[in-house]
């Protein structure tokens, strides 16, 4: 196993090839993590080399060994199927961050399915933004437009008044972001008007993207965004709403080929389109497992079945709709409710850019809802404003008891919006 904490940068994918053809597994590090977070990742997935650029250990240059004389490299490896390639370590919003066992079956796999699904060919070029220690920067924006033929531009390190220059000078044809990022392109200053006519597509995932953000995006830049949905357990994405159309904002799409993905009840019983449930997928694609906790990925993958934790429904098309975490649900006196419909109606004003929503405990009713927002470049709306446009679109019991108008929302190393952190600033204050 070879640790891996280096920026975005070439040297880190030549690693990740480089271990695969000597038959080794790679762990990639967050380079922004302390040294004790670092360590907890080095040490559970069992890592016996660690490269990094500098963090103040003992290291070995590589640059002295150049000229060291060799009778031969080490032979190439052709690793088994089920051979371990990556681990990958989740966000640790519910706790610690657990390993991700994916074999090369999963990644090859998974890297056929983005291919078919975003219709890939040679003439492809993939702009990467998002950080190489998540699965979505490894697979989506370097190892499947390579496996097309295509090609990939390693952006560095994101910056959004800088990321259009790299669009110009580079003309890839497609780039997959978060919606954080989205919203700050489009916060950009009005005058910021860059040719985006290299791009074919923008793809979304992480987390779920408001069907407003998406349209202000599209407006303003002309480039068609598409959303889709997995996560790290299911080696990236399970559903992407076609390139070629129909697209449908606020859907997370159709399940790419090579997979099913469904929706069950709490006793496991498979729903119809409409009805509610958790979300559940199967296929080639479903991690080996939790590393080292065996009871995790027992509770986790049942009956080949990967429980993704996430609530949703399909519509009469076959197109996802994301409800919700389970996790992130709230329960106001008896009524269960889901934060995200909330934040949906938040995004419909006009001045809002970002918004949460979490739960707050309170003695009577358990929780109620608490909102954090973000406005737009330019724009204005009191907390009771906005919980008045609340009130025009939801039940009573729905409507946020507060409204928390910041000036930015805390993200986790992916960039989704941080609950955890939220719900702690709500129940300290």
């Amino acid at each position: 196993m070879i640790a891996v904490a280096l920026p975005n940068r070439l040297e880190l994918v030549v690693i990740m090839f480089a271990a695969w053809r000597l038959g080794a597994a790679v762990t990639p590090v967050n380079p922004g993590l302390t040294d004790a977070e670092a360590r907890h990742q080095i040490e559970d997935s069992g890592a016996k080399v660690v490269i990094t650029d500098d963090r103040g250990m003992g290291t070995l240059d590589v640059a002295a060994f150049a000229d060291t004389p060799a009778d031969r490299s080490p032979d190439a490896v052709s690793p088994a199927s089920d051979a371990l390639a990556l681990i990958i370590y989740t966000s640790g919003t519910t706790g610690r961050p657990k390993g991700v066992m994916l074999d090369h079956a999963n990644i090859a796999a998974m890297c056929r399915m983005i291919v078919d699904g975003i219709g890939l060919d040679e003439t492809d070029h993939s702009l990467l933004v998002l950080p190489l220690f998540h699965v979505n920067g490894i697979v989506v924006s370097v190892l499947s437009p390579l496996l097309a033929g295509g090609r990939a531009t390693i952006a560095g390190r994101f910056r959004a008044p800088a990321f259009f220059a790299s669009v110009e000078a580079a003309g890839p044809t497609y780039f997959s972001a978060v919606p954080a990022i989205y919203a700050m392109l489009v916060s950009l200053p009005d005058d910021v008007r860059p040719d985006t006519s290299s791009l074919r597509r923008a793809i979304c995932g992480a987390a779920p993207m408001p069907a407003e953000l998406i349209a202000r995006f599209e407006n303003r830049f002309g480039v068609p965004v598409v959303e889709g949905y997995g996560l790290s357990e299911g080696t990236c994405a399970s559903t992407l709403n076609p390139p070629a159309g129909p697209r449908r904002p606020g859907t997370v799409g159709l399940p790419l080929p090579g997979q099913t993905v469904a929706v069950m009840d709490a006793e496991g019983h498979l729903l119809d389109a409409g009805s509610v449930g958790e979300v559940v997928v199967r296929g080639p694609n479903v991690m080996r497992g939790y590393l080292g906790l065996p009871d995790e990925t027992a509770r986790t993958v049942v009956d080949g079945w990967l429980h993704t934790g996430d609530v949703g429904r399909f519509d009469t098309d076959g197109h996802l709709v994301l409800v919700d975490r389970i996790k992130d649900m709230i329960i106001r006196g008896g009524e269960n409710i889901y934060p995200k419909e909330i934040e949906n109606v938040l995004h419909t004003h006009p001045a809002v850019l970002e918004a949460a929503v979490v739960g707050a405990p309170e003695p009577v009713l358990g929780e109620v809802p608490v909102a954090y927002v973000t406005l737009l470049p330019g724009a204005a709306a009191t907390a009771e404003e906005l919980v008045d446009h609340c009130r025009g679109s939801l039940a009573r019991v729905k409507v946020p008891v507060s409204v928390v108008v910041t000036e930015s929302l805390p993200k986790n190393p992916v960039g989704k919006i941080d609950k955890p952190r939220l719900r702690s600033f709500t129940v300290s204050s």
